[in-house]
């Protein structure tokens, strides 16, 4: 086995740790490689447009060119760009980065190739020489490395959910920061990072899918203990300016990425902004509401979908009707009492699951409650009805929300509606997740579902709140549908 050396002359196992730096070079080689190959294809295909297909404008025969005559402006072409992308970074991969921002830095390396080439050509003036190929081939360049790139991050998140070529670290934290880091980790496992635990101060950070290891003072004690850690998130107050320091030593000590979260006065990072006053940096609060134009655009999507699935719906419901009355000949609809938006009662709709008595029922089998935090559940509850049992399992149960969602009392996607009881419960930072309209799913839908505990899920609620984009719904709601086919984590 590999061994990492210390400054004390010890060592450490790092074969899983070295296998990471492996893996990222690996992305980071096949990247090069795929993009030089796009970058040449890209040109073969301009030359055949303009000179072969001779798309927009015909080439009159004296002004036809072989494909030989522009080998040394490939060539050329491709030791600029070379030199673009190594400046600009663009082969350093950036987690967390938008496609729209690395398309951004992309397009910029390609037309800056392109304008040092067609500058060669004006002052050097070989015969071959075409603008409208030059044209296409930006084109061609631009969109297919754009392309790869979409591609690239599909293939990578697969892999990354299957935990392959994912780098292990650790969260140092407490407070918002903390939780901050978790929630992020939780959300976004396209990142690639996988955590294997979190040292606090004593106070839980709210996860169960990510395991507390001890408490501050034992990062270099688990440092030991784990030699596949590849990062450490230090997540601390600002006030522990010295421990943090310490801890940014100890990590390099054992070899260890260290990456310092901002405390930002225990404010929650999505809200924090960073300004620029005549030379002097300002941090500045913000409120992360949605605004009106994109709570239209929420709108437009929610009414858009209801619209398309009604008919197929109602078809289901019907069906649903049926069988709810023919298993007990009770009453087909259930309304709850939910909390929306700002703390805004209504009755959410659903299709009667259990029995008729179902929430006399409750005091009794609280004992029995399998979830953590103020929420209830029972994975086999024997208040389901033979019925309900299919429907919960399928998420049937949940279409007549879609009536919810027409009267403008929930969205698709957002937060899961509580119950009073539930928010009677609340600590400080759980009402979040109530500065957004409900919704019939969301990242906790497509995080785990029932599997999540009690704060995961407002964790996920409060990401969802703070990088809220149209994007991000509709993600989610494509990702809803293997989920419940699936029916992962549901009942």
């Amino acid at each position: 086995m590999d061994t990492l050396w210390q400054k004390d002359g010890s060592t450490v196992p790092s074969t899983n740790r070295m296998s990471s730096v492996f893996a990222h070079r690996r992305v980071r080689y096949w990247t090069i490689a795929t993009d030089l190959l796009i970058i040449n294809l890209g040109f073969i295909l301009a030359f055949l447009v303009r000179y072969k297909w001779q798309w927009l404008r015909v080439v009159d025969e004296p002004f036809q060119h072989r494909a030989v005559e522009y080998i040394p402006q490939q060539i050329l072409l491709n030791v600029f760009l070379i030199l673009a992308f190594s400046q600009l970074g663009i082969w350093r991969r950036r987690r967390g980065e938008a496609w729209s921002d690395e398309v951004y830095r992309i397009s910029y390396a390609v037309l800056a190739s392109f304008v040092l080439l067609m500058a060669y050509q004006f002052i050097f003036r070989p015969d071959a020489n075409s603008r409208l190929m030059m044209f296409w081939a930006t084109i061609f360049i631009g969109g297919f490395l754009a392309t790869a790139r979409l591609i690239r991050r599909f293939i990578l998140a697969a892999l990354y959910q299957r935990e392959i070529g994912t780098d292990r670290v650790i969260i140092v934290g407490s407070g918002e920061a903390g939780r901050g880091v978790i929630r992020t980790l939780l959300a976004r496992p396209d990142l690639g990072y996988k955590a294997s635990g979190f040292l606090d101060d004593g106070s839980s950070l709210g996860s169960r899918r990510i395991p507390r290891l001890g408490t501050w003072d034992d990062l270099e004690k688990t440092l030991k203990a784990r030699p596949d850690t590849h990062t450490v998130f230090i997540a601390m107050p600002a006030g522990r300016h010295d421990d943090i320091m310490k801890m940014t030593k100890v990590c390099l000590e054992n070899n260890v990425r260290a990456q310092i979260v901002p405390d930002m006065l225990q404010l929650s990072l999505g809200r924090v902004e960073m300004t620029n006053m005549g030379g002097i940096p300002v941090i500045s609060v913000r409120e992360t509401q949605v605004s009106p134009l994109n709570r239209m655009l929420k709108r437009l999507l929610d009414l858009t979908i209801v619209a398309i699935v009604a008919i197929p719906a109602l078809l289901i419901s019907a069906v649903v009707a049926i069988a709810i009355k023919l298993d007990d000949g009770g009453p087909v609809f259930y309304r709850a009492k939910r909390v929306g938006q700002d703390g805004e009662p209504f009755g959410m709709y659903k299709f009667r699951s259990m029995v008729m008595n179902a929430d006399k029922m409750r005091e009794k089998l609280w004992e029995r409650n399998e979830a953590d935090g103020p929420i209830f559940k029972i994975k086999d509850d024997p208040r389901l009805t033979r019925v309900g049992r299919f429907i919960r399992r399928m998420s049937i149960d949940e279409i007549p929300q879609f009536l919810n969602i027409a009267f403008g009392q929930m969205s698709f996607v957002g937060p899961r509606p509580p119950i009073q009881d539930e928010v009677d419960k609340y600590e400080d930072w759980h009402y979040r997740r109530l500065d957004m309209r409900g919704g019939l799913t969301g990242l906790w839908q497509v995080s785990g579902r029932a599997d999540l505990t009690f704060d995961e899920a407002v964790l996920l609620d409060v990401y969802y709140i703070e990088n809220w984009s149209l994007a991000l719904d509709i993600r989610i709601i494509l990702q809803t549908i293997p989920y419940i086919l699936l029916r992962r984590g549901a009942y």
